[in-house]
């Protein structure tokens, strides 16, 4: 959600950041739709208090028996008892139009987001990690994982495309990969482990920018609350509509939860395999700071998602997108993409985000500032640490042999219970 007193105030500024983003000026538009609200607001006000004056004058007249000022001071005061109603049914609309508008403008780009229409656009920050040089054609997951576990068919004839059923070694593995990022993030990273709620209402939703703009791409229960699409949303908005203490930040969080996408603008992408699934596991990492802290904070979000990969030795490169490939809710954004041999292409396994004020204003989360005796938006950001689904995807490819059978990394080792590789069950 934008600030409109910065629209008002910064008309050609807001629409210059959204030209760069690829869309057209609106702040004229907001602006108008802002001065009726307050001139509404500013005559309601007025009305109400005159009368309340002539009514108190009315009493005056009357207790004086004084007709001729009474009676058409209770003519004006009935005017406006009839007058009242409209003008506030009018601000009402009016700032509901303005609250509609506004809630369909993305976030603005950070002044270092680099320009760009699309992917393609994104700049490369940094590379870590020698991809394998096999001495084999290594095969994409969606052709070597059925052979150790990864069902496909069983899942389709479950629940329909884009659902998994994972056996044996492989959801063991699986397992064992969120257990280790969690791990990592808590032990390393200071994140605080959550288990929150993945079905949540409206209010969530609508305070971590999901709503409603993005309604289709979630799943909507009959009883009105949604299965989250990333558990961002709970532990982003668990702060919802709190009044925090400086002292108490930064608030890190972070929950290993499943995660719930219809994937409704996803048509015809990563049909095959586990990469696009409408159900999935993800650890997420939230951050709660200071407007201050904020910058530095996403360098640091990005680091524990990267240590991940690191740890694992999946090798990595660091991008950071362009203006038109940001997601609505953020300012800035980094992506990890992982080397995946069988495609012999770097593909998407985290997304960090600082979103600014932006969800904190939707939210109406906010700090006491000690120093200064007053109160200030917190920041948010949010990053996957990691896709688990992406990341078992990733070690597959990686970690496969010729014979089909796949090496379990030396980091999850311990949480295997003695398993170091997983082989063909059909072998």
């Amino acid at each position: 959600m934008h600030d409109i007193r910065f629209i008002r105030e910064n008309p050609a500024a807001f629409d210059a950041a959204l030209a760069r983003r690829g869309l057209p000026a609106i702040a004229a538009e907001l602006v108008d739709l802002d001065e009726r609200r307050r001139a509404l607001s500013t005559e309601a006000q007025v009305a109400q208090a005159r009368r309340n004056e002539a009514s108190k004058a009315i009493g005056a007249a009357k207790a004086a028996k004084d007709e001729a000022t009474a009676a058409p001071l209770m003519a004006e005061v009935a005017t406006l008892k009839e007058r009242l109603p409209a003008i506030e049914a009018e601000e009402k609309d009016v700032a509901a139009q303005l609250k509609a508008a506004l809630n369909l403008i993305p976030n603005l780009p950070a002044d270092d987001v680099p320009g760009g229409a699309g992917e393609e656009d994104n700049v490369e920050v940094a590379r870590w990690g020698t991809p394998r040089a096999f001495d084999f054609s290594p095969k994409e997951h969606a052709d070597l994982a059925p052979a150790l576990g990864m069902d496909f068919e069983t899942g389709t004839r479950l629940s329909g495309a884009r659902f998994t059923f994972l056996r044996g070694d492989m959801a063991r593995l699986h397992r064992a990969l969120g257990q280790f990022m969690l791990d990592v993030q808590t032990r390393e990273h200071g994140y605080t482990e959550c288990n929150p709620p993945v079905l949540v209402r409206d209010e969530a939703m609508y305070g971590t920018d999901k709503l409603p703009k993005f309604a289709e791409d979630s799943f909507r229960t009959t009883d009105d609350r949604w299965l989250i699409p990333t558990s961002e949303v709970s532990l982003t908005a668990s702060v919802m509509g709190e009044l925090l203490d400086e002292s108490a930040l930064p608030l890190r969080l972070t929950a290993l939860t499943l995660c719930f996408r219809s994937e409704a603008g996803a048509a015809g992408r990563d049909t095959r395999g586990f990469i696009r699934q409408h159900q999935f596991e993800k650890c997420e990492l939230v951050s709660i700071v200071r407007p201050e802290d904020s910058e530095a904070e996403h360098q640091r979000m990005v680091r524990a998602a990267e240590t991940i990969l690191e740890r694992l030795n999946l090798p990595y490169r660091k991008l950071l997108l362009c203006t038109g490939d940001m997601g609505f809710g953020a300012r800035k954004t980094y992506d990890l993409e992982v080397w995946l041999p069988g495609q012999s292409a770097y593909r998407e396994i985290s997304s960090c985000s600082n979103t600014g004020a932006f969800q904190a204003r939707r939210m109406n989360t906010r700090y006491r500032v000690a120093a200064e005796k007053k109160t200030e938006f917190v920041h948010t950001l949010n990053g996957s640490g990691l896709a688990v689904g992406r990341t078992l995807v990733a070690v597959l490819e990686n970690y496969q042999s010729e014979d089909g059978s796949v090496t379990v990394p030396e980091a999850l080792m311990s949480y295997m219970g003695g398993i170091d590789r997983l082989e063909p069950i059909n072998k």
